[in-house]
């Protein structure tokens, strides 16, 4: 073959090549726009030019307690300030950001934090109690420093660690901060649901971070200067690269604390937020709020959601108080949502069952994502684009993980023939927009949470008189979809649902526990595989 002329003498140099961060988002922001207000937190307003100094302080802080490139900082914060300062200084040393779920109970949080070999761990003084149970089961001993939040309003309680604003008080705002070596070194690893027995920890690298969190503003229409408000956890996919994205285009963070409809009112009416995502729970929350709490908007505002299709209820009151719902879909692995249920203005005359049927589905990829496709998993072959045909979801692109940390074997099986198998089910429609039908891992989202059926089955496994059980996803006019649990009991054996719900309670987080339980002979195939396609069909028949 002959040589491309156009490589010849043409290299790589600093001149013409820069490894891609969304770091430079921030740096930028703070050169162009110092003044602008970046971060609203209660009766706090920082600057660009002051967010941009502490994550520079904290990296500094950092680097003068040894953490470099590789290490990795764990962070079990609140939406605060100090989050979006990790999502900045932490990677700024050359550390990799670990967000801690903070709905997790001690054994997962201890898990996560040995497999990532933390080095720093900084929480949120609500969740030191949490933390300490967790470090207590641990492998590891990091240093553990405590954020403070003025607008956490429970009494202090005594702590011997460092604390936030002190550690980041050592560090020089003029740090020369690091640039990664690579665009494909890591910046971040978020951990699946899927962690017991087998961790799962999703490695995002700088490339891809950048060019989702640019994606993000491209989806969502973001005008320069927007206001967002975070609603959605930071902790779920680094907060699906919105952190980096408000720099890039120069918006303001709102902070909350606490995702309560009184507070998320008064944002949008009185800070004029301009964008927000979250799962349906969310809109039910803000929608159901009594009417001496809910404002008039007088202009849309642009809503976010993944998980469950809001019902078409729920979307005809979110337009009434002046809402444009938009629905998405992603994963962990793919830097969170990279697939967009673009809307056609033709669509909008349609009648409203018509449009919520078409809101319903997934969508078409975001920009940054090369490619998205429901393929037969045996042949890697695309199903017919008839709506009816099931396959696989699987990705390619550059928002795409590196893969899973430390985990060669579920890495290889995840990238197999070249795509990632997102291991959900889902048809193709004749316009080229994916809908999901099934989830081939019995993940339940619920609330925006993702729910392993496999660690709630295990749970009720330990109880001496389970002696099989099954657990899918239920319909929920809250969260969407909760857990309902199929048991057969040991012969001989008595037990109800108080009984096994108090059980799980004790070895499961809140959420995780079933919110129905059905006793009966769990139906199994000849070779004793429990048919699960059965008893989701079933589970439509209840909701809590």
């Amino acid at each position: 073959m002959a040589q491309n002329p156009y490589n010849t003498d043409l290299d790589r140099n600093p001149a013409n090549f820069q490894p891609l961060t969304p770091l430079t988002f921030l740096e930028r922001a703070a050169s162009v726009f110092p003044d602008h207000t970046a971060i609203i937190h209660g009766a706090l307003r920082r600057s660009y030019a002051a967010f941009y100094a502490r994550s520079r302080q904290l990296a500094s802080a950092l680097a003068q307690a040894g953490i470099g490139r590789g290490d990795t900082v764990s962070a079990m914060l609140a939406n605060t300030p100090a989050m979006l300062e990790c999502h900045y200084g932490v990677p700024m040393c050359g550390a990799v950001l670990h967000s801690i779920n903070t709905r997790l109970d001690p054994a997962i949080i201890a898990l996560q934090l040995d497999h990532a070999t933390a080095r720093v761990v900084i929480v949120d003084r609500e969740f030191m109690p949490l933390m300490r149970q967790a470090l207590a089961l641990a492998s590891v001993a990091p240093l553990v420093i405590q954020y403070d939040d003025p607008e956490y309003d429970a009494p202090e309680a005594p702590t011997d660690v460092q604390d936030y604003d002190d550690f980041v008080a050592t560090g020089d705002p003029a740090f020369a901060w690091l640039m990664p070596t690579d665009e494909w070194d890591a910046i971040s690893i978020n951990y699946t649901s899927g962690t017991t027995g087998d961790p799962k920890g999703v490695v995002s690298h700088h490339r891809g971070a950048y060019l989702l969190a640019q994606g993000n503003a491209l989806t969502t229409s973001m005008q320069k200067h927007a206001v967002y408000l975070w609603t959605l956890p930071m902790f779920h996919c680094n907060g699906w690269c919105f952190p980096w994205t408000m720099s890039a285009i120069v918006g303001t963070h709102v902070c909350l604390r606490q995702v309560r409809a009184e507070p998320i009112w008064a944002a949008l009416a009185d800070l004029g937020v301009t964008h927000l995502c979250g799962a349906p729970i969310v809109m039910s929350l803000m929608i159901s709020a009594p009417d001496a709490e809910k404002r008039d908007l007088g202009r849309t505002v642009q809503f976010f959601t993944a998980a469950a299709p809001p019902p078409e209820s729920l979307l005809a009151e979110m337009k009434t108080a002046g809402f444009d719902v938009t629905h998405l879909y992603g994963l962990t692995e793919t830097y969170g949502p990279s697939i967009v249920n673009d809307w056609h203005e033709s669509w909008s005359t349609l009648p409203a069952a018509q449009q919520a049927a078409l809101k319903a589905r997934q969508g078409v990829r975001y920009l940054p994502l090369e490619q998205v496709d429901v393929l037969d998993p045996e042949t890697l072959q695309p199903v017919p684009r008839d709506g009816l045909t099931m396959g696989e979801v699987m990705f390619r692109g550059n928002v795409v993980m590196k893969g899973y940390f430390r985990n060669p074997k579920a890495t290889a099986e995840a990238f197999a023939g070249g795509w990632f198998h997102s291991g959900d089910l889902g048809v193709m429609h004749p316009d080229g927009y994916l809908q999901l039908k099934d989830r081939s891992k019995d993940i339940i989202i619920s609330g925006g949470e993702n729910i392993s059926s496999i660690e709630v089955e295990e749970a009720l496994y330990r109880h001496p008189a389970v002696a099989v059980v099954a657990v899918v996803a239920m319909p929920h006019d809250k969260w969407g979809e909760t857990p309902c649990a199929f048991v057969e009991l040991v012969a001989g054996q008595t037990a109800d649902a108080d009984e096994l719900r108090t059980w799980c309670r004790t070895h499961l987080a809140a959420y995780k526990v079933p919110g129905k339980f059905v006793f009966m002979a769990v139906p199994r195939t000849s070779t004793g595989k429990i048919q699960k396609f059965f008893l989701r069909a079933e589970a439509q028949k209840y909701s809590s």
